[in-house]
């Protein structure tokens, strides 16, 4: 049985002094999506915790849809990410 380590760290330290590791983000597999657990994964990319592309192939993103979520939190914050607040920005 051949076991796959990671490249990336179990944990991280975040400006803020927090830290976020990987039982912190969604499980995998995870269908229904709230701003919270888009913004965690976008979060834990972002600081290194695990690479864009173990993102997208742990939830099934598209690159276009992450990228959209970057945005969004860039644009108009955690809020951005609701889906409310998707329609009353279009």
């Amino acid at each position: 049985m051949h076991i796959r380590r990671s490249q990336t760290p179990h944990t991280v330290t975040l400006p803020d002094g927090s830290t976020l590791s990987r039982s912190d983000l969604p499980p995998v597999g995870t269908n229904r999506w709230v701003a919270s657990r888009k913004a965690r994964v976008v979060l834990a990319v972002t600081a290194g915790l695990i690479s864009q592309k173990d993102a997208m192939e742990m939830y099934g993103l598209s690159e276009e849809e992450y990228v959209s979520w970057v945005q969004a939190i860039s644009v108009h914050g955690v809020q951005g990410l609701k889906t409310t607040q998707i329609q009353k920005l279009r």
